[in-house]
């Protein structure tokens, strides 16, 4: 019989809880940096905010889904995945720098739909390479 810890629906508990916390961290940390209110702004209807949230949700969520097929601890696990949403927030102010013809919050922000649907395939096209960097 296998102990406590080994179980495979407890490593999996394991897992799911400390990853949703992480992505929980991971997106007031987001919330901090832009310059808008993301749930309120959702709230309110803006589809560029919820497009872009919904990209670093994806973003974050796929990150931590790499971080657990790759490493066989929950806290290694978390410190990968913990890792890997710097980059994606690193990615994150990049597009913002590399984007000097106007303010990427600020469009968001306006509801410039467009903005917020490349701010989502950046998200996301960036979490599937920092996923498959991890280790």
């Amino acid at each position: 019989m296998t102990g406590f810890w080994e179980n495979q629906y407890v490593q999996m508990a394991g897992y799911y809880s400390v990853a949703t916390i992480c992505i929980i961290i991971c997106l007031a940390v987001f919330e901090l940096v832009t310059s808008y209110r993301n749930w309120e702004e959702i709230k309110k209807g803006n589809m560029a905010v919820a497009m872009a949230t919904g990209g670093k949700i994806f973003g974050i969520a796929n990150v931590f889904r790499h971080s657990i097929l790759h490493n066989d601890s929950v806290l290694t696990m978390a410190g990968w995945g913990i890792f890997g949403f710097i980059l994606l927030l690193a990615g994150y102010f990049m597009f913002e720098f590399l984007t000097p013809s106007f303010n990427v919050d600020k469009e968001i922000e306006r509801d410039n739909r467009a903005v917020g649907f490349i701010s989502f395939v950046i998200s996301a096209g960036l979490s599937y390479m920092i996923g498959a960097a991890l280790l």
